[in-house]
């Protein structure tokens, strides 16, 4: 490359790195301050409008309670994958949705979920709202080729059954749907409809459709509900999470690039370079598809720029390794970025699967970690790929030539990690016993196996006026404290009623004792009206609905990355090992959430994601040395040549697992460092799985593939 050509190239990333720098500064800088241009923030970080629903229905039942629920939760996630939906004292539900101030705006939307009845044209009921699955607005070209507007709708299994007999029996009759009592559509039957999925036609434009659509959703529900009361709701975790947690980004990534230079000269200042353009990608993708940003977010966030870094560092060790052996600098890089590529793609579409997946089929928190995951994966690809590769070749055509400014890879010793394979499945296995052990011997003492936080178990919502607007951070060091005191607990969530004196607490489910003691508190150390504090139940945010989404879609996407890998690696053992090593992780986190009682909230499902996340894709840039190192001895496969090749491999990658995990734990060390209490909660378990992350790909995954490639299989391996 020539100079002039180098360093135009230099000069546009630069030119792009700094109008991204501005750009993101000017949405950062507007961020949770109520700006247009800002990005959308949950509830817990911004605040947003809560709606209370009662039930019409009397005497609802506990199944009828939770699938109502969940289908107000599925539904809500159109406004946020990050809205909670739960249920408070008996017979009423609240709906929060964040990243909204107008509550009018969002009840007009989401409309009075009201009873919806198919009927005969004599008025008989067939069939009802909850047996449609969903109903959506379209387009279709009828016979004619014009353009025509329908409703879609999908029905349940049994609704299917019910809707065939009843459009088999009324052929060219008309069937009415009636919501609340009025006809809200008078469909003629064309012909049976025995499959399930049906469609509505006649309408005049798409905006009557969507209206019908809608009013066949939110007919949907099992119960009939009323609004009762909706409000502004202030953020649970205020400014100061926003600014600690900006603080702490900066920081770290100041570090993180400081620390990519020492280790790796020039191609560091390419990667620092690179990590600066992802670092406003992110933001920008945020904005720009107005992602909504919450802790579990973050993790996600923080997972990508793990990634994004590791993604360099397996490039530049490969361009070490091709010096080393005599290669030309100019040679060396080319070389380096086709052998990195294979990792860098495997590790990275593994992780994208499983995000696919965990979008697909999860909800709520679940959904809202897959879409940063994404981002990040997507962006830190083509930053390592494409913007490391120009800056390195242009600094390299500017007069960077000289390998001392690349660094020669040191012949190390291989070091005999499958020899002590032993004591490290001692340990973990030592660690998960013991994690187990604790969570029985709590509950044997009528006390939960882990320490569930509200958003798993519900508790009590305790409302008083202060008599006086209180900010975020004051509630947090004044009222919360109160509070901790007199229940014993440290895991107490609080919001307030935006332009109100109103302060809403929520506890674990407290007695009429310890709720007799929280009044006599507040009103002490308050001066609150004792006649006007308000107390009631309140069930879950999790719901056991979306724990099973986030089961199964984990399930899942780990079946689907074992098959890629085990297509991409033509062995089922390098899958399984992996998983393994992933369960491994998952478990000793648990261990280290049981062992500590660390609360299990909210949180708690984007913190093992991000494990899993780390975890696989650590563990398969290993793999990915083990199958190049085996692809080049012409040996017979046995146990000690498998043994040789496993050591020599992670050897080789030492170095990148070590540099890649000390960067990713700065950045997650930072928000610990710096984060307000809720976060450093959150950082707490998260750096326990890097550690842990680090250890098992190391330790575990390769020797479990050792084992299981020595006894188990067809092509075993013995010394006979």
């Amino acid at each position: 490359m020539k100079k002039s050509k180098a360093a135009v190239i230099l000069i546009v990333i630069l030119a792009a790195l700094a109008g991204l720098a501005y750009y993101a500064s000017i949405i950062l800088s507007s961020t949770g301050i109520g700006e247009t241009m800002s990005i959308p923030l949950g509830l817990d970080l911004s605040g947003g409008v809560s709606i209370t629903y009662e039930v019409m229905d009397e005497n609802p039942s506990a199944e009828d309670m939770s699938d109502t629920i969940y289908k107000l939760q599925k539904r809500v996630e159109g406004y946020s994958t990050e809205a909670s939906v739960y249920q408070v004292g008996d017979d009423r539900i609240t709906v929060e949705i964040p990243g909204v101030s107008d509550a009018n705006t969002i009840l007009e939307e989401l409309g009075n979920p009201g009873s919806l009845e198919f009927q005969y044209s004599d008025g008989t009921v067939y069939m009802t709202g909850d047996q449609v699955a969903d109903a959506q607005a379209g387009t279709v070209q009828n016979e004619y080729g014009s353009k025509e507007y329908v409703v879609s709708l999908t029905l349940t299994d049994e609704g299917a059954e019910i809707f065939a007999e009843a459009t088999s029996n009324n052929v060219g009759g008309y069937l009415p749907i009636v919501y609340d009592g009025e006809i809200i559509s008078y469909p003629q039957v064309k012909q049976a409809i025995t499959g399930g999925a049906a469609q509505i036609s006649g309408m005049k434009t798409y905006e009557e459709a969507d209206m019908l659509a809608t009013q066949i959703r939110i007919g949907s529900l099992s119960l009939e509900l009323q609004e009762l009361e909706s409000s502004v709701v202030g953020a649970q975790l205020g400014s100061q999470a926003i600014s600690s947690s900006l603080k702490a980004a900066a920081i770290g990534l100041v570090i993180v690039m400081v620390f990519m230079i020492v280790m790796y000269a020039v191609p560091g200042v390419a990667a620092s370079i690179a990590l600066a353009i992802y670092t406003g990608l992110v933001i920008a993708t945020l904005y720009l598809f107005e992602i909504t940003l919450t802790l579990p977010g973050i993790a996600g966030i923080i997972l990508g720029i793990g990634m994004a870094v590791d993604a360099n560092v397996i490039i530049f060790a490969r361009i070490r390794e091709e010096i080393a052996t005599g290669k030309t600098v100019d040679s060396s890089m080319k070389i380096g970025f086709k052998k990195a590529m294979s990792a860098i793609l495997d590790g990275n579409i593994t992780t994208m699967i499983a995000a696919l997946v965990l979008m697909g089929l999860g909800s709520g928190t679940v959904k809202g970690f897959a879409y940063t995951l994404m981002i990040g994966i997507v962006l830190s690809m083509f930053t390592a790929l494409v913007v490391t590769r120009w800056v390195l070749y242009s600094l390299y055509a500017l007069g960077f030539k000289d390998e001392r400014f690349y660094g020669r890879a040191k012949e190390r010793k291989t070091v005999n990690f499958l020899g002590r394979k032993a004591v490290f499945f001692a340990i973990s296995g030592i660690v998960i016993a013991a994690g187990f052990v604790g969570m029985a011997v709590h509950a044997a003492n009528d006390s939960n196996a882990l320490n569930y936080g509200l958003d798993f178990v519900g508790g009590t919502s305790t409302t008083a006026d202060f008599g006086k607007e209180y900010t975020i951070e004051e509630i947090e060091s004044d009222i919360i404290p109160v509070v901790c005191d007199v229940i014993g607990e440290k895991d107490v969530m609080a919001n307030k009623v935006e332009g109100t004196t109103q302060i809403t607490v929520k506890t674990r489910t407290l007695s009429l004792e310890e709720r007799e003691q929280l009044n006599a508190a507040l009103v002490e150390n308050f001066g609150v009206d004792e006649s006007a504090i308000t107390s009631q139940s309140i069930s879950s945010t999790v719901s056991s609905e979306m724990r099973s989404d986030a089961v199964i879609a984990v399930i899942v996407s780990t079946i689907c990355m074992l098959i890629y890998i085990w297509i991409r690696f033509k062995d089922i053992r390098f899958g399984a090992s992996a998983i393994a090593a992933l369960l491994h992780d998952v478990l000793v986190v648990l261990a280290f959430y049981a062992l500590l009682r660390i609360s299990v909230g909210n949180t708690f499902i984007a913190c093992m994601l991000t494990i899993i996340g780390y975890s696989v894709n650590d563990t398969i840039v290993i793999f990915d040395r083990i199958r190049e190192n085996l692809g080049k001895t012409a040996e017979r496969q046995t146990p000690e040549m498998l043994a040789e090749v496993a050591n020599r491999s992670l050897t080789q990658t030492l170095s990148r697992s070590i540099n890649t995990s000390i960067t990713t734990f700065i950045m997650v060390f930072m928000l610990f460092l710096f984060g307000v209490a809720s976060i450093r909660e959150f950082a707490l378990p998260l750096m326990a799985g890097l550690i842990c992350g680090a250890y098992s790909s190391i330790c575990i995954a390769t020797e479990l593939w050792y084992v299981m490639k020595v006894h188990l299989g067809k092509n075993k391996v013995s010394n006979k």
